[in-house]
């Protein structure tokens, strides 16, 4: 099996896993209780997320934050490989 590691270096993956728990949460606040981490860190990495992915990916409302279309097609294609890597971890520690 062979990766594109160029590509994969440009990228951080903990951003992915903050995506994911961000599209879960839609609240950043939670996300970062989630994450054990405080909220500056989740607003700067949705930041990078969103220079990265040149989206907003997710829009505040007075509810929470709502993802973008470009946030739903990007949370179906990351969330089965996040789960197969945490899958991996799993089976393999």
């Amino acid at each position: 099996m062979s990766i594109n590691e160029q590509v994969l270096c440009q990228f951080d993956l903990n951003m992915a896993i903050t995506f994911l728990v961000l599209f879960r949460e839609r609240n950043v606040t939670r996300t970062a209780a989630c994450m054990s981490v405080r909220q500056p860190a989740v607003s700067g990495s949705l930041a990078r997320l969103r220079s990265y992915f040149d989206d907003p990916l997710f829009i505040r409302t007075k509810s929470g934050m709502r993802p973008t279309q470009k946030a739903k097609l990007l949370a179906l294609e990351l969330s089965p490989a996040m789960n197969h890597i945490e899958a991996a971890l799993i089976r393999n520690r």
